[in-house]
C-alpha cells in the first residue's frame, strides 16, 4: 500500500500543475495564442507516440509516462477550446427566453467542434494504444472525457459554482448557457458514478501485481479527483482558489 503513495502524489501534482500552466497560457495576449497553439501540437504529437512506445510496457514507468502522455494528448484539446480555436459555430450568447430542446440545440452548437475534436483524439489514443498489453493511456484518457462531458451536463443543468472565473473573456458567452441552481437531477448519479468507478479501479490497484499497480493508482486517483471536481460544483467554495497562481496572467491582462 504505502509503495502506492507516490503515484497519488504524482497525479495530483499533475492534475494541479497542468491546471494551472493552461489556464496562465489562456489568460496571456492573444499574439501568443499561435505559438501556444503550435508548441502544443508538437507536444501531442510526441504524447502520441510515447503512448506507441509503451504500449508493451506493463511495468511502473510503462504506466507513469502512458498516464502522462494521455493527459498531455487531453492538455491539446483543452488549450484549443480555451484559446477559442476548437469551439463550435455559434459563438454567441443563449437569446433570452429560450427553453427546453431549443436551448439544448444552441448550447451543443457553441462546442460541436470541440466534441468532434474529442472523438478524433479518442480514436487516436485507441489506435495508439493498439493492442498492447498497458492500457493505462486509454483508461486515463476516457475517464477525462467521460467525467468532462459529466460536467458539462452539471453545468448546463444547474449548479452552485458554474467556474466563471475559468473561461477567458472571450469565451464568456457561454455563461449564457449555464444555470446556477444548489444542484440538478444529475448530480448524484454523476457524483456516485465517479466514486464508485474510483474505488473500483483503486481496489484492482491494490490486487494488481507489483509492477502494474501505480498506472492503476494513477487512474483511480484521477477518478477521485473527478469525484472532487463534481463536489465543487456544489460546495459554497472557489474552486478557482486552487489555481490563483494560473489566473494571474489574466489579471495582468485586465490591467494592459
Amino acid at each position: 500500500m504505502s509503495s502506492l503513495i507516490w503515484p497519488v502524489l504524482f497525479a495530483l501534482l499533475i492534475w494541479w500543475l497542468s491546471t494551472g500552466f493552461i489556464l496562465y497560457l489562456d489568460g496571456l495576449p492573444r499574439s501568443t495564442f499561435p505559438a501556444t497553439m503550435t508548441m502544443a501540437t508538437i507536444t501531442l504529437g510526441a504524447a502520441l507516440w510515447g503512448l506507441v512506445g509503451t504500449r508493451a510496457d506493463t511495468g511502473a514507468s510503462g504506466g507513469y509516462c502512458a498516464f502522462t502522455c494521455a493527459l498531455l494528448v487531453w492538455a491539446w484539446q483543452e488549450i484549443a477550446f480555451l484559446l477559442g480555436i476548437v469551439t463550435g459555430p455559434r459563438r454567441e450568447p443563449c437569446p433570452p427566453g429560450v427553453q427546453g430542446r431549443q436551448r439544448t440545440w444552441l448550447a451543443f452548437q457553441t462546442v460541436l467542434h470541440h466534441e468532434l475534436a474529442l472523438l478524433v483524439l479518442a480514436a487516436a489514443v485507441w489506435i495508439a494504444v493498439g493492442d498492447g498489453e498497458n492500457r493505462i493511456g486509454l483508461w486515463t484518457f476516457l475517464a477525462l472525457w467521460i467525467m468532462r462531458q459529466s460536467a458539462k451536463l452539471n453545468l448546463f443543468l444547474g449548479a452552485r459554482n458554474l467556474s466563471e472565473a475559468f473561461l477567458p473573456p472571450h469565451l464568456r458567452y457561454l455563461h449564457s448557457y449555464f444555470r446556477r441552481r444548489p444542484m440538478n437531477a444529475l448530480f448524484p448519479v454523476s457524483i456516485t458514478v465517479t466514486s464508485a468507478a474510483a474505488w473500483w479501479v483503486w481496489q484492482q490497484a491494490l490486487d494488481a501485481a507489483a509492477m502494474q499497480a501505480p498506472g492503476l493508482a494513477l487512474v483511480g486517483t484521477l477518478l477521485a479527483l473527478g469525484a472532487l471536481e463534481h463536489a465543487m460544483l456544489v460546495l459554497p467554495l472557489p474552486p478557482e482558489a486552487l489555481w490563483k497562481w494560473g489566473l494571474r496572467s489574466r489579471e495582468a491582462a485586465a490591467l494592459d
